[in-house]
């Protein structure tokens, strides 16, 4: 039988098309099934980090945690004013509890994780928020009612042993390591739950209602930030607003994708799994260009950075196992 040439793709959705394609290609050469919507928190993986970098680099500037949350918030909000194009149900009064608790979580996980990169540093920060992972899986259990595997356990160990990796630092130059582990795993706790929790309400309302609406209470919420500036926005010297405005920018941009994706397929593990190889990158990234933005982490030595590669390693060996 003459075998017929494969129809060619037309120019409309040839984006589309193509990230197909290589998904298609990549479970065919491998034999495994990988959706193809996982490459949104791969890019917002990558994204996070540039945009942290920058966050770092504010506060290195004085702009302070307060202005900074509120600068990134009223940002991340006015992106998503798009999404409103996607549609759904608005929801009675009575249910915008939901958004608002939401809301206040995502206010709450940024508020820490900026907290702690004032304290410490994005090479220890972001690896332990890897433990959204596991927190994520957690969370869907006790939420959706689900059962906990075994390897889910061992992931946990895996992540544990991480952290421990990345509490070792030469002495003398501790970088407030403790503080900042526990600042991020709070953190990590509390974007886990508005993950859980934006896979839960979304398919109600749309996610062109919902996140548009969970926005708006961001950003009426972000308004209790300005009595704890420590000047006026205007007040922020024109050097700092520079690394501010990519920062937020880029943060918003890698939430939009993160979110949209969270909010339209679900499947909250499995995206945070490929999301938390930020912690990987934050420490590649740092060691790489890090003086690019002015900051200093690199200086710390070769030894507490193999300790810190080690550790980021072990974590995103917990993820993959989580994801097999």
């Amino acid at each position: 039988m003459e075998r017929r040439p494969p129809a060619r793709h037309s120019t409309r959705g040839n984006h589309c098309s193509s990230t197909l394609h290589l998904a298609q290609t990549v479970r065919a050469y491998f034999q495994v099934d990988i959706p193809f919507y996982l490459v949104f928190p791969l890019l917002s993986s990558l994204l996070y980090v540039v945009g942290i970098l920058f966050i770092k680099q504010c506060s290195a500037l004085g702009v302070g945690v307060w202005r900074t949350s509120f600068v990134s918030n009223i940002a991340t909000a006015i992106m998503f004013i798009p999404v409103l194009g996607f549609g759904g149900q608005w929801q009675p009064m009575i249910d915008w509890w939901q958004p608002a608790i939401v809301a206040l979580l995502f206010i709450g996980g940024q508020v820490l994780t900026f907290i702690a990169l004032q304290k410490g540093d994005v090479s220890v920060a972001t690896p332990v928020m890897g433990l959204k992972t596991v927190m994520v899986a957690l969370f869907v259990v006790g939420v959706l009612g689900d059962e906990v595997p075994l390897k889910l356990w061992v992931s946990a160990g895996f992540s544990a042993a991480g952290i421990a990796l990345l509490n070792r630092t030469s002495k003398g130059r501790h970088h407030h390591v403790v503080s900042t582990i526990v600042l991020s795993m709070c953190a990590a706790a509390s974007f886990s739950l508005f993950d859980v929790l934006v896979q839960k309400f979304s398919p109600v309302w749309g996610i062109g209602r919902f996140l548009p609406a969970m926005f708006v209470c961001v950003s009426v919420f972000s308004l209790v930030f300005v009595p704890f500036f420590s000047a006026p926005l205007l007040a922020i010297e024109r050097a700092a607003w520079k690394p501010l405005g990519w920062g937020a920018f880029i943060l918003g941009l890698q939430g939009l994708v993160l979110i949209c994706a969270l909010g339209h397929f679900g499947n909250a593990t499995a995206i945070n799994v490929i999301y938390s190889s930020r912690g990987l990158w934050s420490v590649m990234a740092v060691w790489l260009v890090g003086h690019w933005f002015a900051n200093t982490e690199k200086h710390l030595g070769v030894d507490v950075f193999r300790w810190r590669l080690a550790g980021a390693v072990l974590m995103l060996g917990a993820i993959v196992l989580t994801l097999v």
